[in-house]
């Protein structure tokens, strides 16, 4: 069993990426917002309803995806490198996959503020994900958060064994997927 936690601010590619890895590897793409759109028809993710529906569907999916004989699979995230709560998560996360013998991999993404506003206005990411369609909001979510948190680690700061960064400004996500692939031999 592989998982591959892939994370990085909101549209750097993280999903883009993870499908193109999923196509050259048997692992599945679980990307942050298959859970968020399914919560949001009942209840927007920014509510406290909504955040326990989105862990809560998150954390079974985890606990039988671990438990299963699949290869593996791969997860995307915003770490908000700030939030001790966010570095916890992580770890529960990881603990969950390793203690059933588990591969746990870190690829963090990372790319300038001008590509990634470009990025969140592609057909992809638009068909995938609902609530990114009104562009005026999801621009400005983009920018608040970025002011709000810190969105990529800072040299050193991530220690695991199984971990690279990338900046992919200026790569494609099928060239990421290749190497992601390569350097941790999926």
């Amino acid at each position: 069993m592989k998982f591959v936690h892939l994370f990085g601010p909101q549209a750097v590619g993280k999903m883009t990426v993870g499908q193109e890895l999923a196509k050259i590897t048997d692992l599945k793409l679980f990307h942050n917002h298959m859970t968020i759109d399914l919560v949001s028809h009942f209840f927007d993710y920014s509510t406290k309803e909504g955040k326990r529906l989105v862990k809560l569907f998150r954390q079974e999916i985890f606990e039988e995806v671990s438990k299963s004989d699949l290869d593996g699979m791969i997860f995307t995230y915003v770490w908000m490198f700030d939030m001790k709560s966010d570095w916890e998560y992580v770890k529960n996360l990881s603990e969950l996959f390793e203690s059933r013998g588990a591969t746990v991999y870190y690829v963090e993404l990372e790319a300038d503020l001008e590509e990634r506003l470009k990025r969140n206005k592609t057909p992809n990411r638009l068909e995938h994900k609902p609530k990114k369609r009104d562009i005026e909001w999801s621009e400005n979510d983009i920018k608040k958060t970025m002011e709000k948190h810190r969105l990529n680690s800072f040299d050193g700061e991530i220690t695991f064994d199984n971990y690279i960064k990338i900046d992919n400004t200026h790569l494609s996500a099928v060239e990421v997927a290749k190497m992601i692939k390569e350097r941790f031999q999926l």
